[in-house]
């Protein structure tokens, strides 16, 4: 699903204009993200759990030539679905 279906979704189920429902996805993600970088988690109860994870520093190979480089720590966003979403699949 693509953030034009998603926001046509939410207009229909909502009866809002598709204007109001993109503005209210805006919305939405903007603060899923903020409490993200803030809190390091946000949950949403029967979907999932997005957490922040801890990627140690580590060796890799450049392709190209073949050397061994080091990769740098970095940290990601993480998902762990609900059991009942997990389920559904």
């Amino acid at each position: 699903m693509t953030k034009s279906e998603l926001v046509e979704a939410v207009a229909k189920a909502a009866a809002i204009s598709k204007q109001a429902a993109n503005n209210a996805v805006d919305a939405a993600f903007e603060n899923i993200a903020s409490a993200i970088r803030k809190e390091k988690r946000f949950q949403v109860p029967s979907f999932g759990t997005f957490t922040v994870r801890s990627r140690k520093a580590h060796k890799g190979r450049d392709l190209k030539t073949g050397s061994v480089i080091s990769i740098k720590a970095s940290k990601t966003v993480g998902f762990k679905p609900a059991p009942n979403l997990k389920k559904g699949l």
